[in-house]
């Protein structure tokens, strides 16, 4: 009972935050999105990194080290650490000086007014949607698994908080705190969770190294020696093809929506620096304790039958139990925080992106969209909550992140780096970017269901010099061209579709263009001598 009490107690916590964040208020989508874009460097860079710490990073990294090893770190920590700060340097910073000057809230109202499109605007918005509730239900599923392992008393009967019942109280708590605090009450709770998270890995690894027999030297030595699990210490698992095309998936994290959404928080630039100094730093203190305990668990619990929860039986085995509620809720936070941030993008992306855009505004009043945000949060949480509930025991938390949202969201990178950066990017082409990532993602996943792991669906010869265009992994993942991910193709297909789209369309207004890349004024020297001085001086002759 003793680390559910302690995750309980902190629920609660969360809960209150959310009700005081309430009382400071104020009845406008300003406020309630974006707290009033008041949101100061060190509080930004908490929530930022809250934001795109989910269960993908603490429980979804330690259950694939489990199953491929320890370069798993190097697979995405290290492309992450690199990647996701330049990103919100050169497009983070940018977003914030147009959505301060034009009042953007959206990623999407910047599309549409940079682009002069309605319509192509709502298919982006349709897709992003889309992307983004399989990322909810990560989290979701997150939670479910985290009180579901930590209330099973040692496994010798059914847990007192079953998978389903833990994901709804992940599910209410996270809708509760949004639906009364908006972007303030969420960045107040990211505070505290961020620092929960970041303390979780130093914590665990120390107090598991002193309850592991023989300490972490001889569990290394152990998988080192054993045939069967020697790949756990190397690399050999991770093939060169699939390394390279993670480098791809960071540029996702720009492309969520509650990440731009951030970005339009920001009181100052100067936030941004912060984060990009401090965010490789934060992604080492998360990844690789995590990472690390994934590795070790393969020696230490044997065979287990849920890998994303491993981390979580190590806590069980290795930990006392207040400690291990203590980390179980630094699990949980950071499965809240990312949550959090996801509800309340899709809501305020529904408001302004839909209700707002066609007429909602004008018809029902500013305080009337509020309460339209809160119900679009309780419809998406239940939307969410039943899907996680139907995928149980079908697929892994890391799999599901990397098939459907980080996947399409990277490929929807190209559009916003046209959107900002080239000036004769049209709205075709974003259509044509759109409907392809949309494609390739339905495609991708029918593929899946209709074949076997293994099945080549499309080469290029025959034998040892065959080429594999298309194939299904032994894992069930297609695959491209002898071993890249599918986020290769959509990436670089995006591009080009936005590209070529873009050159065969009429570009956009003047007026648009110079609106958004406006010419940098030609300064010209005045002389320095009478002629320079106000007209109002006078001078006294002798003096």
């Amino acid at each position: 009972m003793i680390p559910i009490v302690v995750i309980c107690l902190y629920l609660v916590l969360i809960a209150v935050i959310g009700s005081v964040a309430l009382s400071k208020s104020k009845a406008n989508t300003e406020d309630f999105f974006l707290a009033s874009r008041s949101v100061g460097s060190m509080v930004f860079f908490l929530s930022i990194f809250a934001t795109n710490m989910t269960a993908f990073a603490i429980l979804g990294s330690s259950g694939q080290a489990y199953r491929q090893g320890i370069g798993i770190y190097g697979l995405m920590a290290s492309s992450s650490g690199f990647v996701i700060p330049l990103t919100i340097f050169f497009i983070g910073t940018r977003l914030w000086a147009i959505g301060k000057r034009f009042g953007h809230q959206t990623q999407v109202s910047f599309f549409r007014d940079r682009w002069e499109c309605s319509t192509i605007g709502t298919v982006i918005f349709a897709l992003s949607v889309a992307m983004l509730v399989p990322y909810m239900i990560i989290s979701i599923m997150g939670g479910g698994t985290v009180l579901a392992h930590l209330s099973d008393l040692g496994g010798t009967r059914a847990p007192l908080i079953p998978y389903w019942l833990g994901c709804a109280i992940v599910a209410v708590v996270v809708t509760l705190n949004v639906f009364l605090g908006g972007m303030r009450g969420t960045v107040w709770v990211n505070i505290l969770q961020t620092t929960l998270f970041l303390s979780f890995g130093a914590i665990a690894v120390l107090v598991i190294s002193q309850h592991l027999p023989g300490g972490f030297g001889e569990y290394i030595h152990k998988l080192a020696a054993d045939p069967k699990t020697h790949f756990l210490v190397t690399r050999e698992r991770l093939p060169e093809r699939a390394f390279w095309s993670y480098t791809l998936i960071p540029l996702s994290s720009i492309m969520f929506p509650h990440m731009a959404i951030m970005c339009f928080s920001a009181r100052k630039v100067t936030a941004f620096k912060r984060t990009v100094v401090l965010y490789p730093l934060a992604i080492l203190l998360i990844w690789l304790p995590c990472v690390f305990l994934g590795v070790i668990g393969a020696a230490a619990l044997g065979k287990v039958s849920d890998p994303d929860g491993v981390l979580l039986l190590m806590l069980e085995n290795y930990a006392p139990a207040w400690l291990a509620g203590l980390l179980g809720a630094g699990i949980i936070s950071a499965v809240m925080g990312s949550d959090a941030h996801q509800v309340l993008a899709l809501s305020t992306m529904f408001t302004k992106d839909v209700y707002q855009h066609y007429g909602g505004r004008e018809k029902y009043g500013e305080r009337a969209a509020v309460h339209f945000a809160r119900a679009f949060i309780l419809v998406v949480t239940v939307a969410a909550y039943v899907i996680a509930l139907g995928l149980k025991d079908k697929q892994g938390i890391f799999e599901i992140a990397i098939r459907y949202a980080f996947s399409g969201f990277a490929a929807m990178a190209p559009v916003m780096v046209a959107a900002l950066f080239w000036r004769r990017s049209t709205k075709w082409g974003a259509l044509a970017s759109t409907v392809f990532v949309a494609a390739c993602l339905i495609y991708f996943a029918l593929l899946q269901t209709a074949h076997k792991p293994g099945d080549v669906l499309w080469q290029l010869g025959q034998g040892k010099d065959a080429i594999k265009v298309l194939f299904l992994n032994p894992r069930g993942d297609v695959s491209f061209w002898n071993g890249f991910m599918t986020v290769v193709p959509m990436v670089f297909g995006s591009a080009l579709c936005m590209v070529a789209g873009s050159l065969l369309s009429r570009a956009p207004s003047r007026a648009t263009i110079e609106k958004y890349f406006p010419a940098d004024p030609v300064v010209v020297p005045e002389p320095v001598g009478l002629a320079s001085l106000p007209a109002a001086t006078t001078f006294v002759s002798g003096k």
